[in-house]
């Protein structure tokens, strides 16, 4: 299956006294490349993420952000933790003995000291459930989008492939008048210079040049690499790394048509093969 490398979704659930916000994002890379973005109390869980989003994708920049805050009850209030307040206050009562001036500071500034505002305990393996399941929805989600998009980008690419096999099949029944025009235009040259022409001569050269302009081989593999582009676009695995190198072998084709060709028509066909293989090779850029 087809599936872009960009993509995003965003789920949302209450797991004990925390919500949590899971969101997944990701544009093209050329391999796998995920990015975890958790706060610190839920770094126990971060393998298992990792792993579950791998299982999933393949291929692409992956950023995985996962935010939690606590749900705002009636009556809740902070939890401080007054030892650690207590403690505060007496190494400040000491470094003040030792200023020349007292510094005064509020109830607020003591607040946001780090280690003042206590967190509630919270059972780990509880959340890790929950956060995997909100994961995995959020993958799912996710997926969907990239198959979504990969289904777009398939049929475009299969649209440029159907107009490159039209291309080739001109150039194929354009090719033996194209050497025949060179035949009676070299016959008409020669005929203008020389008196007395050796056309068995000529004849000869004429055949070696029908075989340094013959492109039947480079259209053969071009239609064999086209066939084979519309094979991979049908497999269920990830096809983004052949596709990028069926590309390149098109090109190749490609460009020793437009160097051999001896036909301003030929000449168009190689270049408006030349443009749609590289309309592809962009939207092969994001595929996985």
């Amino acid at each position: 299956m087809i599936r872009s490398m960009t993509a995003y979704a965003g789920n949302e659930a209450d797991i004990g006294t925390i919500t949590v916000n899971c969101e997944l994002r990701s544009v093209n890379h050329r391999y796998c490349d995920i990015t975890l973005k958790l706060p610190d109390r839920l770094r126990f869980i971060e393998t298992e993420l990792r792993t579950a989003i791998a299982e999933k994708v393949s291929r692409g920049k992956i950023e995985c952000t996962i935010n939690c805050k606590k749900q705002a009850k009636d009556g809740q209030g902070f939890v401080v933790n007054m030892a650690a307040v207590s403690a505060l206050l007496a190494a400040s009562d000491q470094i003040e003995q030792l200023m020349p001036a007292s510094l005064a500071f509020s109830a607020l500034d003591i607040l946001a000291f780090p280690g003042i505002q206590q967190e509630p305990d919270i059972d780990k393996d509880d959340i890790a459930i929950g956060i995997t399941a909100l994961l995995q929805k959020t993958l799912a989600q996710f997926v969907a989008v990239r198959a979504r998009e990969g289904a777009q980008l398939k049929l475009l690419i299969e649209e440029r492939c159907l107009k490159m096999q039209g291309f080739a099949s001109s150039a194929s029944q354009r090719m033996p008048e194209v050497l025949q025009l060179i035949r009676n235009r070299l016959k008409e040259r020669v005929a203008e210079l020389v008196v007395q022409p050796d056309f068995d001569r000529m004849e000869q050269e004429l055949v070696l040049l029908a075989q340094k302009l013959d492109v039947t081989e480079e259209l053969d593999r071009l239609e064999t690499h086209i066939a084979e582009v519309l094979r991979v676009l049908k497999q269920p695995e990830p096809v983004g790394r052949r596709l990028d190198f069926l590309m390149q072998e098109l090109n190749r084709e490609a460009n020793t048509l437009g160097s051999k060709s001896a036909d301003k028509e030929m000449t168009q066909i190689a270049i408006e093969l030349k443009v749609l293989i590289e309309q592809m090779r962009e939207q092969i850029q994001n595929i996985e």
